[in-house]
């Protein structure tokens, strides 16, 4: 009897997709000791958009919360999302940067790092898997999944093999539109299990209604483990429903190591939260509903939600249908990007104000710019030479790595934040969110000292008595 083994989600990607990411520690807490007991593999609990998120909206210390939930589960893998050389910011960091946020994620609880490059440009990854490595972490190495002219099942075979060749203990597909449909994923499966040794992980989204039927045929061929969320924060545009895959495995067969009771219990609890959410607004029925749209817009669940705040904070929401049926149209333009963290937001940022500026490519945010240039890596495709020229006129696009061009920025960041940092750890998030970790910093030092921040002069050291 084959073991399916299960990845669960609700601690990040399902509220990340759902109410953006709006979940905090303390609703965690309660419910850790049944997660840590249900038989799962591991907890995605970290990176991505939750240490954003934390420092922004929750006012919350993200590696405080690591500690905390590592602390309570004791049997189960704790596992993260980290975005290659952008780490959980938007832009690329220096090497010693990289190498000291993997050290210390794993020093603090971190056993599963999920790398991926928003490109696939293996390049990208390099550092992360050898600093993994070095501190003994399990590092997963992520294709992000896409459709387009030259994403191919031999393209992503030939990704597998050099994220094995880096040094990969697993891999991952990262279905994060929720676009791969069923037969796909059977071919694909099956030619990276034939060509690649290591476990295969497979992720998705319940965007499109397929993720499920998807899950069933790549299991067939061959996947190890599968990514769910328990059931009151499943489907739309979060993962398939924990439970429901689970009944649906052992049914036909498959160990999936699960306690049913415990899932239940764990069940239970987040039916109370969800109720929370819905009743503040923050949970948009419009991210809960299954869109087969999403195949042709190819748009993930936590970029939907995205947009629809952006057209909100603009109030033109109306144009939401007008946005989505742009993003391909910019998607065609800058070479078929998948549409990840950073490139869904990149692209997804530049569909809405082409839609609200009524030209394209009128106003273009210094990230598509940077990408033009080949700051982010190499384009999947060939960029439109014309909006080449438009976006960045006659300047030349890099091709080398595009970390080699950084300089080590560690000790900038940490006389930059001298004053309000405590720890390495509070360097770094400075490093990844300067102006929202500076004033979460600010405002720890502040109470901890009983000190106003706004009469401190930090030049002299000097505050009014």
């Amino acid at each position: 009897m084959k073991k399916i083994r299960f990845t669960e989600t609700i601690l990040r990607d399902a509220h990340q997709s759902l109410i953006a990411t709006r979940l905090s520690t303390k609703e965690m807490l309660p419910v850790l000791q049944q997660l840590d007991s249900a038989g799962y593999h591991s907890l995605e609990m970290w990176g991505g958009a939750t240490f954003d998120s934390c420092l922004r909206y929750l006012g919350e210390d993200p590696w405080e919360r690591l500690r905390t939930i590592r602390k309570a589960v004791k049997k189960t893998n704790l596992q993260m999302l980290l975005r290659g050389q952008n780490l959980l910011g938007y832009k690329h960091y220096s090497d010693d940067i990289v190498d000291l946020f993997v050290r210390k994620s794993i020093e603090n609880g971190i056993d599963i790092i999920r790398v991926f490059d928003a490109l696939n440009d293996v390049r990208n990854i390099e550092t992360v898997v050898k600093s993994g490595k070095k501190e003994n972490g399990h590092i997963q190495c992520a294709i992000s999944y896409t459709t387009s002219p030259v994403h191919n099942e031999e393209y992503y075979v030939s990704v597998a093999k050099q994220m094995r060749d880096l040094g990969a203990d697993s891999i991952c597909i990262k279905d994060m539109a929720g676009i791969l449909l069923p037969q796909d994923a059977y071919n694909l499966v099956k030619a990276i299990k034939e060509n690649v040794d290591l476990d295969l992980e497979i992720h998705s989204h319940y965007t499109s209604g397929v993720a499920s039927m998807m899950y069933l045929k790549a299991i067939e061929a061959g996947a190890d483990i599968i990514d769910t969320a328990i059931s009151p924060f499943a489907m739309g545009t979060s993962q398939p429903a924990t439970e429901s895959m689970a009944a649906t495995l052992i049914n036909s067969g498959y160990d999936t190591n699960l306690d049913l009771k415990a899932l239940t219990e764990i069940s239970d609890y987040f039916k109370e939260i969800k109720e929370k959410y819905i009743k503040n607004g923050m949970l948009n029925y419009k991210v809960t509903s299954v869109d087969p749209n999403a195949l042709i817009y190819q748009v993930p669940g936590g970029m939907l939600s995205n947009l629809l705040s952006q057209l909100k904070l603009q109030q033109m929401e109306d144009k939401y249908e007008e946005v989505l049926k742009e993003v391909p149209r910019v998607r065609e333009d800058l070479g078929y990007p998948p549409l990840v963290t950073p490139m869904s937001q990149m692209v997804g940022t530049q569909a809405v104000m082409n839609v609200i500026m009524g030209e394209r490519y009128k106003m273009v945010p210094k990230e598509i710019k940077d990408y033009v240039k080949g700051q982010y890596g190499k384009s999947p495709a060939q960029i439109n030479p014309e909006v080449i020229s438009k976006i960045i006129g006659n300047d030349k696009p890099i091709t080398c790595r595009p970390a080699d061009l950084i300089e080590p920025q560690f000790e900038k960041f940490k006389d930059e934040i001298k004053e309000f940092a405590t720890s390495t750890e509070d360097i770094l998030s400075y490093a990844l969110f300067p102006e929202v970790a500076k004033k979460f910093l600010e405002d720890k030092w502040s109470k901890k000292y009983k000190i106003e921040t706004t009469l401190y002069n930090s030049k002299d050291c000097t505050h009014p008595v």
